[in-house]
């Protein structure tokens, strides 16, 4: 049987699900990958990185031009086009491919980016989200991004609605519903590390490691 395995972590802004992510990617002895997929994309794309921050985790604004499946033509240290000709669904495949990839090639983490969603066929997959209360993610954001807790707050309700709408238009399930995870957990109840300690345990049981 296939040894390699993946995590994937949906999570809410200020759960601390980065952090968890990268801990319990480090207990299990697995590649973590969160931003690290958007140089990856713009890499074995050779488009812009630019053209993946502006896309990323936010729905299709609608498609432009028959780009799928296609080699890019623009460098990555190249000009920038006058339009952005390229659509948001056109950047999910290409960073869909890599995540692919990189799954097939060994085991790893992936956080957010609807990597459960992309990875729906592999046999041997975790999908986790971690939620927090509203309080403890204010907290969280203001002493992360040294913001008021009314910013805090609009990051919150921002984020919230963009990656919903991200998750739910290419998945075609509902961001953060219990029934579209293995398992749903409260980052608030049991701390970071005891958060990381307690996923890691189900990870272990679900996959047998």
């Amino acid at each position: 049987m296939d040894s390699k395995f993946v995590v994937n972590i949906g999570r809410q802004l200020g759960s601390g699900g980065r952090e968890i992510g990268e801990k319990l990617a480090a207990r299990l002895g697995i590649d973590f990958y969160d931003k690290e997929l958007i140089n990856l994309a713009s890499e074995e794309s050779g488009l812009c990185r630019e053209f993946f921050e502006k896309a990323d985790e936010k729905a299709s604004q609608g498609i432009i031009g028959g780009l799928f499946g296609m080699r890019f033509p623009f460098i990555s240290d190249g000009a920038m086009p006058a339009t952005n000709c390229l659509s948001n669904d056109a950047l999910f495949k290409v960073q869909s491919d890599v995540i692919r990839r990189l799954a097939a090639e060994k085991s790893c983490l992936f956080v957010g980016r609807c990597a459960d969603y992309i990875l729906r066929d592999h046999p041997r997959c975790v999908n986790v989200f971690i939620s927090s209360t509203t309080e403890d993610r204010i907290i969280r954001l203001c002493r992360l991004h040294s913001v008021s807790e009314s910013t805090a707050e609009e990051m919150i309700r921002k984020a919230d609605k963009k990656r919903s709408e991200y998750y739910n238009y290419y998945s075609f399930k509902t961001w953060g519903a219990a029934a579209t995870y293995h398992l749903c957990v409260d980052s608030s109840a049991l701390g970071i590390g005891g958060t990381v300690g307690y996923i890691e345990e189900f990870v272990k049981r679900k996959l047998d490691l």
